[in-house]
């Protein structure tokens, strides 16, 4: 699996707040979870497009 996540970027998002190593891995799945079933209503409805109503 693709790393989805921007560590800089979610450090960033995330202020002050001290992030454990093992978050992104978890974020990540959590991303591709997302993507996953995000792409499956797509296609249940014959689109190629994933749209953020997908979401």
């Amino acid at each position: 699996m693709a790393d989805l996540i921007v560590k800089a970027a979610v450090k960033e998002a995330l202020d002050d707040m001290n992030v454990a190593s093992d978050f992104y891995d978890a974020l990540d799945e959590e991303v591709d979870e997302l993507l996953e079933d995000a792409a499956r209503r797509a296609e249940a409805n014959d689109r190629k497009t994933v749209q953020p109503r997908d979401l």
